[in-house]
């Protein structure tokens, strides 16, 4: 093994069992680095991690522009990088980090999608049946309104971590971040009845991991699985269109701030290691608060009324 070679498979090895990372985003970085190193390789040569430039951090981002790649991808690529190469300056195998002044250019960032009160109402209304896949995804889709979770987190969420009683959940976030979250009695109703009646029922004879959500077969639901079931109901429900349980997050995320909670408790209730990761959705309450001010505040109103 090259010594080049040694450098990354270290980093690998911190981000396992040191930062305990899922295997999903330990891959996500291995490949956006040997794609940078085999970017580097064609064009001029790669010699080592050591001898990589600013300049040379710099080229590589232009072809990730001129690919047309999304913002979203070339920002998760620059933060693979920059990961790596402060994981070398703390080991002391580089002296000077060629990412540390390098900054995307900024573009307009896309609004988080939401689904709206009465959207969700209407779904809840269509899962009115008892049979236990129906009673699932009830408990499912309201438990992913009311806390926010990841869809990971949903999937991988075991029964241990339900606190019935004080309607919290105990969730084990990304890297290794452990964070409380809260729910409401209309979703604690709606987990007794899949937790007593429906899961039983889907289990059947499969060995029971704990795991709160399953699918037909009793295995544990993936997060694809959860994508398939939430499209199938949600179009049913009348909502048209390409959906994504991450839109339930956002739902959440948008409706505490509308009604005023503050963007700190926001920030501990998804689980964003980065306050500013969650000030992407002030940029959708503003729009709201705008669009009541108009309504509510006009001068050509107060004029009116004056008259």
């Amino acid at each position: 093994m090259s010594t080049q070679d040694q450098e990354l498979q270290s980093f690998i090895s911190y981000l396992q069992n040191e930062r305990h990372y899922s295997s999903k985003t330990i891959k996500s970085y291995q490949t956006d680095l040997l794609e940078a190193k085999a970017f580097w390789q064609t064009n001029g040569g790669f010699v080592s991690w050591q001898k990589i430039s600013e300049r040379d951090v710099e080229i590589f981002l232009q072809s990730l522009a001129e690919r047309n790649l999304t913002r979203t991808t070339q920002a998760r690529k620059m933060s693979s990088l920059r990961s790596f190469y402060r994981f070398l300056v703390r080991r002391k195998i580089v002296k000077v980090n060629p990412t540390q002044t390098i900054t995307l250019h900024k573009k307009n960032r896309k609004l988080p999608q939401f689904f709206y009160t009465p959207e969700m109402k209407q779904v809840f209304a269509t899962l009115t049946a008892t049979d236990p896949l129906t009673e699932r995804n009830l408990a499912m889709f309201e438990l992913f309104y009311t806390t926010g979770m990841r869809v990971s987190e949903v999937s991988e969420l075991k029964i241990g971590q339900l606190d019935l009683d004080l309607k919290v959940i105990l969730v084990h976030g990304k890297g290794n971040k452990d964070r409380y979250v809260a729910f409401d009695e209309q979703t604690k109703t709606a987990l007794v009845q899949y937790l007593t009646d429906a899961r039983p029922q889907l289990l059947g004879q499969q060995d029971d991991t704990q795991t709160v959500f399953l699918n037909n077969q009793g295995h544990p639901i993936t997060p694809r699985g959860i994508e398939y079931v939430m499209q199938k109901v949600f179009n049913k429900a009348g909502v048209s269109g390409k959906v994504h349980p991450h839109e339930l997050r956002h739902s959440f995320a948008t409706a505490m701030l509308n009604n005023g909670a503050d963007l700190r408790s926001v920030q501990e209730l998804l689980g964003h290691a980065n306050l500013s990761t969650t000030q992407i959705y002030t940029h959708v309450t503003m729009s709201h608060l705008q669009a009541n001010y108009e309504q509510f505040f006009t001068r050509n109103n107060q004029k009116d009324e004056a008259k």
